[in-house]
């Protein structure tokens, strides 16, 4: 899988909004088998997924199937769902230890892997040796239930120690930035991106989404500024033709100035893709 900037969850047991997920505009699809399934929708919701995957083939990069954590009952029966459909990845919800990623891997196929979800304090404590562990493609940190977990107030200054915990063993990995929570307030465009604002500022480089709308507003705000992308040219044709100090603006480009520049058109790019 590709690093998209948004993933958008869909409930596994309403096949009539797969196709309309995927022409979301969303990077990634989430089929969810877990928190948007009742329990006694899970073996129809199965077979569903199950379907849709066998006859969209061409599909198989931008689908994630959530499965049910390594705790419940219905982690085994995912499993096989995994090993049936041939599913190439799969989001591991309460990961707390690469031992269940290992058990996940094993279901799918060569090439696959897994997106664990970090949302317990056993899994922060943990983060660095599950995001160090093999077929992790990148870490989510999943926010709600985090804050059950801990019983936080709701005050977002919380979430930040995890967040942060999160980024830097993705960094420490060599994994992609890690994913951000989902906003649950759908029709609160100004709290979605203050929420991925505030992710930014913490190293995410991604974000869940609930609604299809959500997606289109997070990839506008991504952009850089218009000036920020001239500003980002600039100091980058400076660099490739110089051959000593430069200066761009009346100020000294080194090299954290022109790792900015080089993200800053990096972003630039991705947004036009």
């Amino acid at each position: 899988m590709d690093t998209p900037l948004t993933y958008l969850f869909v409930p596994g047991d309403r096949p009539e909004r797969f196709a309309k997920a995927v022409a979301s505009g969303a990077g990634a699809v989430i089929i969810d088998l877990e928190d948007a399934v009742a329990p006694d929708a899970k073996d129809r919701a199965r077979v569903e997924v199950g379907d849709f995957v066998e006859a969209h083939a061409e599909l198989a990069e931008r689908l994630v199937v959530r499965i049910n954590d390594a705790a419940t009952a219905w982690f085994a029966r995912d499993l096989e769902l995994l090993q049936a459909t041939k599913l190439r990845f799969a989001m591991l919800p309460k990961t707390e230890s690469p031992e269940e990623i290992a058990l996940v891997l094993r279901a799918l196929p060569g090439g696959g892997g897994v997106l664990p979800l970090i949302e317990t304090a056993l899994g922060v404590r943990d983060v660095d040796r599950i995001a160090a562990a093999e077929g992790v493609l990148r870490l989510a940190f999943g926010t709600l239930d985090y804050a059950v977990d801990l019983g936080l107030s709701g005050d977002e200054r919380g979430l930040d120690y995890a967040a942060s915990r999160i980024a830097i063993a993705s960094r420490c990995a060599g994994l992609p930035t890690p994913i951000a929570g989902v906003t649950p307030a759908i029709n609160d465009e100004a709290r979605l991106l203050d929420d991925l604002e505030s992710a930014r500022a913490l190293g995410f480089g991604a974000k869940m989404c609930i609604h299809p709308r959500q997606v289109a507003a997070i990839h506008q705000a991504w952009q850089p500024t218009a000036a920020e992308v001239d500003w980002a040219r600039r100091v980058l044709a400076a660099a490739a033709g110089a051959k000593g100090a430069i200066v761009v603006d009346g100020r000294m480009v080194d090299r954290p100035v022109l790792r900015k520049a080089q993200a800053i058109a990096d972003r630039a790019k991705r947004g036009q893709a």
